[in-house]
């Protein structure tokens, strides 16, 4: 994949707004190595924020107006004023995440200034790689760079993802946005969504991660997502908890032939993920490979079988990748399900069959057009 770069986004700025910006942010997209769906439930995530950016060039305004220029949808062009009282745009719905943001800055209280945005992402949208997070956090970065005010790292994840919530409509849990704020260079972060605490998996320096988008696009407010978040409040209200992250797995188990099946099977994948993602952060962090494949095989079945969010193009992918890494690469579907991308972590020496395996045979077996994304873990917007 070509990715963009700081001083092109610049070199767009000053095409449409006639000078140079007086300074450019940017904030990382992120793959999750593992731990799907256990966000919401305040569950654990070992994500990865990689080297695939949302950027903004900008400069200040004299009003409380912000101009924003969006490369990514044809340099559509839209004004949007610095309130809380924002409305929808249905024509432009990607600057709905700018104003869901804007609307929950102003309701935290900072003061924001108005400003020229040159917005432009190297991120494939509906890939799962969280590019409506890293719009959220760049945004944020953004405005207070304006207006010359901070914010923390994990209060800039929760506003982002209050602004998702709230007026963008999708029900996300807190990784992306976390992982986007707080993500760190050669490292994967494990993160509990209970506590919002986190800590640094350093990788082997000799492995390296391949995302291979399936070609199969995905939305994620169109999608099932919100559906499977219910299911899962359905099935932790049974045991009168919050959230699955209070229910034991043996509790779940014998409630078995009580509990719906649907409800059921959905509680079984949140908690054995929850349970592979802490084995699979101490894999990382040993070098024990063998260990990662294993619980990265089961965590994709568990997806596949118990939470129905795989596609056939997509449990296609990841047996080719499978079957060329010959046990020497970890490979699961990453991301909300419906689509979307398949993660691979696995030796250096390893990526090139797990590549050509997929150029040889995935398309022509399963007529969808693959896109190799090797990636880096990398700094957070608001880490590095």
């Amino acid at each position: 994949m070509n990715t963009l770069s700081a001083a092109r986004v610049s070199e767009l700025f000053g095409e449409f707004f006639g000078s140079q910006p007086q300074t450019l942010v940017k904030a990382p997209g992120r793959v999750n190595l593992i731990g799907e769906h256990t966000d919401y439930n305040g569950g654990f995530v070992l994500p990865a924020a990689i080297n695939y950016h949302t950027y903004i060039a900008l400069r200040p305004r004299t009003d409380r107006v912000l101009r924003v220029i969006a490369w990514n949808f044809g340099n559509a062009e839209v004004e949007i004023p610095l309130t809380e009282a924002q409305q929808e745009d249905g024509q432009h719905s990607w600057s709905n995440y700018i104003r869901g943001v804007v609307q929950q800055l102003c309701r935290a209280g900072f003061t924001l200034a108005g400003g020229d945005l040159y917005v432009a992402g190297d991120l494939p949208a509906g890939a799962g790689l969280s590019s409506s997070a890293s719009l959220e956090m760049a945004v944020i970065r953004a405005l207070l760079s304006l207006s010359g005010e901070t914010i923390d790292p994990t209060q800039a994840a929760l506003l982002g993802q209050a602004a998702e919530n709230q007026f963008v409509g999708c029900n996300c849990g807190i990784m992306d946005q976390l992982i986007s704020a707080r993500g760190a260079t050669n490292s994967a972060l494990l993160i509990d969504c209970q506590d919002l605490s986190t800590r640094a998996v350093t990788m082997p320096s000799d492995w390296e991660i391949l995302i291979v988008h399936s070609g199969v696009k995905r939305g994620l407010v169109d999608s099932e997502y919100n559906q499977r978040r219910q299911q899962c409040e359905q099935a932790a209200s049974y045991f009168d908890q919050g959230s699955l992250r209070a229910v034991n797995l043996s509790e779940l188990l014998a409630a078995e032939g009580q509990l719906d099946d649907l409800s059921f099977r959905r509680a079984r994948h949140v908690l054995t993920e929850n349970a592979r993602t802490l084995i699979a952060a101490e894999a990382l962090a040993r070098g024990d490979l063998q260990t990662l494949v294993r619980v990265m095989g089961e965590s994709h079945n568990s997806m596949r079988d118990d939470f129905n969010i795989t596609t056939p193009a997509i449990d296609r992918l990841v047996e080719i990748i499978g079957d060329a890494g010959a046990g020497q690469a970890g490979v699961r579907m990453t991301g909300g399900g419906f689509g979307g991308c398949v993660v691979a972590v696995a030796p250096a020496g390893v990526i090139p069959q797990l590549m050509d395996a997929v150029n040889q045979r995935y398309q022509q077996e399963t007529g969808c057009t693959p896109t190799l994304i090797p990636a880096k873990a990398s700094a957070g917007a608001f880490s590095g």
